[in-house]
């Protein structure tokens, strides 16, 4: 799920935390890394992770309320080097790299990878072979936070206009 610290609503999403992304890291350090995207295909194996970083999001829903969301973002980047190869040590050691940026293991962490657009895929699930780890991508949904305030029924009266209601 995605942590959201000022205790707003968001749409369930089932996102690994950087806690389980590292135990899985952990399962061995020579294994490859694989990313597999939610249509089943995968991040080309020689991918490089460019950023670790902590995004804040602070903004305000259409309902007029503050929110805060935190996560921990990967940029994953495929180059024209095709023999590179990432193991889980080196993802591992890019973390104690960044560990002064990561306030905490419960961030939820979601890869940023541009295939005909820049996107961002919340991790959801990692399985762990023999030689390698994968890690299962999803997707992420759009979602009004303020449905108690602002549905299509209440923001606007057949008689006001919805330029004069406080949402949407």
């Amino acid at each position: 799920m995605l942590l959201v610290r000022s205790a707003a609503r968001h749409v369930n999403v089932q996102t690994m935390n950087l806690h389980d992304f590292k135990a899985s890291l952990a399962a061995g350090t020579d294994k490859a890394l694989s990313f597999v995207l939610p249509d089943g295909t995968v991040i080309p194996p020689h991918f490089h992770i460019t950023e670790a970083g902590h995004v804040i999001r602070n903004f305000v829903d259409c309902g007029g309320k503050r929110r805060t969301l935190e996560t921990c973002l990967l940029q994953a980047w495929v180059a024209g080097d095709t023999s590179h190869r990432l193991t889980a040590g080196k993802l591992a050691a890019i973390f104690d790299h960044a560990r002064d940026l990561l306030p905490d293991d419960d961030l939820p962490v979601e890869i940023e990878y541009e295939a005909l657009h820049i996107s961002q895929f919340p991790v959801t699930a990692a399985t762990v072979t023999e030689d390698s780890i994968k890690f299962q991508l999803g997707l992420k949904h759009t979602d009004c936070l303020a449905k108690e305030k602002c549905t299509p029924d209440s923001c606007c009266e057949p008689e006001e206009s919805c330029s004069t209601s406080a949402c949407c």
